[in-house]
């Protein structure tokens, strides 16, 4: 007869490990999360040193997460983990993008497929984010390039027709990023119309003053 008191407290200490791994996953991961955004908002500040400093710490953390994990897959594969090494892999690709540099890629950030690609779709938003700072100052070339690089993200997601179980839910994702290039294209278009007609309006009047200024000399 299975003695029940020996088995409960093999469970027992099982669960036991378990949870203090998890638990010292979750502070890491909620640590990784943090060095992500803070690399994001230092290159949009233009800031490049400090966003290399955040994604090595964030190197550092997922290295950690993963190796301390990899007894247990049903808590690496948990929805914190997960969420974390996907804040990981956005960050790195949205400062990569930003500085016209060869992305990482999921080899090289050591992540699964999916949280890779759900980390691209968030990308877009950062690059919209970037740029709408752009074109505060005016049209540029830069915002095509970003423009082109939005679009090459979108036309490689929208080919992941796959149920969510597998990418984790990428399609609605997918649906977010369609709908913030559509947005991105529109202001993109309103702001250079705007700066025309500025530039338009400033050339008839240096044609109106040079002609006062003629018909005053005759």
């Amino acid at each position: 007869m299975v003695d029940i008191e020996k088995l409960a407290d093999q469970i027992r200490d099982s669960f036991e490990r378990k949870n203090t791994i998890r638990d010292q996953a979750l502070a890491q991961s909620r640590v990784l999360t943090r060095h992500a955004a803070h690399a994001i908002r230092a290159i949009h500040r233009e800031d490049a040193k400090t966003a290399r400093e955040h994604l090595a710490e964030a190197d550092k953390l997922a290295t950690s997460i993963r190796e301390s994990l990899a007894g247990d897959p049903d808590l690496y594969f948990s929805g914190y983990a997960q969420d974390a090494l996907k804040e990981y892999c956005e960050a790195h690709v949205t400062v990569a993008a930003i500085l016209n540099q060869e992305w990482p890629s999921p080899q090289d950030l050591q992540v699964e497929y999916a949280t890779y690609l759900n980390g691209l779709s968030e990308v877009v938003g950062e690059l919209r984010r970037r740029i709408m700072d752009i074109i505060r100052d005016g049209h540029s070339p830069e915002v095509e390039r970003l423009m082109n690089v939005m679009d090459d993200i979108y036309a490689q997601l929208v080919t992941m027709d796959f149920p969510d179980a597998l990418t984790y839910g990428l399609r609605r994702r997918t649906d977010i990023a369609r709908s913030i290039i559509e947005r991105t294209q529109a202001d993109i278009t309103i702001s250079y119309r705007q700066q025309e007609l500025e530039k338009t309006i400033l050339d008839l009047s240096a044609q109106l003053s040079e002609m006062q200024e003629s018909h005053e000399d005759d």
